[in-house]
């Protein structure tokens, strides 16, 4: 039995249809947001300055970063999850986008709010402990730390990059390091320059200005796959026999759910130009920086994959929120 729909429902539908690939054509037609859910200057607000400045030039519309923030990255992860699906507000998402909701009691919003759009680039996390102290690779601290009652480590809280250092050594390795909150990553900073802590993990654009001979930090190991490209004397934690401490400072987009196809793949496709661009590379890589970019299906296989290796820390550490 054929079924007979009204002319003007299917004139509806199909002017609905023709409105929608008109939107995804004229986008975008005036200025987009990228939401910082991080306070400036750190690695994440970096890198969405040079994805904003080079995305920019390729759409032809200003890309505005705004900085919202608060309770682990929640509050702005939250604010672009509630936004518009209309292709003009965006997150710049990093780990804690992943590993909030294995962590934390409640979320204001479920993963699915949030749609993957591209990764913009990284910077390799970088073990260090003060200056003076007696540890000189990775391997040093960890032995040490099986002695006795163990060795406190900084971290920027639960479910941070730090945080999942000390974690994968523990549970991976043996080691015995206690995470010690602290409210920002800076603060961690300051507990290791005092002593008051045996180290931390940090990004290379934090760390890599205080290494320098002379400097407050010593480094013992990067935690990325490979060297730093602006400190390549510095071995990674692959090298020095931890195969499984793959981690790193991460920012990537992401847009809240809905927003059109062709939108997301407008802006994937300008944010990678932009992190492949001579002017891009030669300004983040000398700060610790890699960019990236890439397609939108290869950062989805990103995510994907680091929400099931972190989930397993996760479990088999208990960082599970009091």
């Amino acid at each position: 039995m054929s079924i007979h729909f009204p002319r003007k429902l299917i004139v509806f539908l199909a002017g609905m249809a023709l409105a929608g690939g008109a939107v995804a054509d004229t986008w975008p037609s005036r200025p987009i947001r990228f939401i910082v859910p991080f306070s400036a200057g750190g690695a994440n607000d970096l890198m969405a300055r040079a994805a904003a400045e080079g995305a920019s030039k390729q759409l032809g519309q200003p890309v505005i970063v705004e900085n919202k923030p608060g309770a682990g990255g929640t509050l702005g992860s939250n604010f672009v999850a509630k936004s518009a699906p209309d292709g003009y507000t965006f997150l710049i998402s990093a780990a804690g986008v992943i590993s909030n909701s294995m962590i934390k009691k409640s979320m204001p919003f479920k993963d699915s709010d949030l749609t993957p759009v591209v990764m913009i680039g990284l910077a390799p996390s970088v073990i260090v402990v003060p200056a003076n102290s007696k540890y000189n690779n990775l391997k040093d601290l960890v032995e040490d730390s099986k002695r006795g009652q163990g060795l406190y480590f900084a971290t920027a809280g639960t479910g941070s990059t730090p945080h999942f250092v000390a974690e994968l050594l523990n549970t991976k390795y043996g080691a015995k390091l206690e995470p010690v909150p602290y409210k920002s990553g800076s603060e961690g900073v300051v507990a290791v320059m005092s002593g008051q802590v045996a180290g931390t993990s940090e990004a290379s654009i934090v760390a890599l200005p205080h290494v320098a001979p002379g400097g407050k930090f010593k480094p013992l190991a990067t935690t990325w796959v490979r060297r730093i490209a602006a400190y390549p004397q510095l071995s990674t934690a692959v090298e020095q026999g931890f195969p499984e401490l793959q981690i790193a400072h991460w920012a990537g987009i992401h847009a809240p759910a809905g927003v059109p196809a062709d939108i997301l793949d407008k802006l994937a496709a300008a944010v990678d130009a932009a992190m492949k661009s001579p002017e891009v590379v030669d300004r983040l890589t000398p700060l610790g920086i890699e960019p990236i970019g890439g397609t939108r299906a290869a950062f989805i296989e990103f995510v994907d994959a680091e929400r099931a290796r972190l989930g397993a820390v996760v479990e088999a550490a208990g960082m599970k929120e009091q």
